[in-house]
């Protein structure tokens, strides 16, 4: 089953948080079967359930881990919806 993630990274410390937010970028376009698109507001992610959701489970934790509480905002959707016309 394929799955479509758009999450937003909103750091809550203040101090040089875009690039907290860009290593998170960083860290999820690393995974090859999935594909990454990123604009300034949000990233998507299109792939495999299973793999979409071990990629954020991994970077959601290490994300905390590194820099405490941060804020995600995702919305999740059944299906690949990379290629969906305006």
């Amino acid at each position: 089953m394929q799955l479509s993630v758009e999450i937003s990274l909103y750091p809550l410390q203040f101090e040089d948080f875009e690039s907290e937010v860009w290593e998170f970028i960083k860290r999820i376009r690393t995974y090859s079967d999935l594909q990454i698109v990123t604009n300034g507001m949000s990233s998507q992610i299109f792939g495999e359930y299973d793999a979409v959701m071990a990629c954020l489970n991994k970077e959601l934790k290490t994300t905390f881990e590194r820099t405490g509480t941060q804020i995600f905002v995702c919305k999740f959707l059944a299906g690949d919806r990379s290629s969906v016309n305006e």
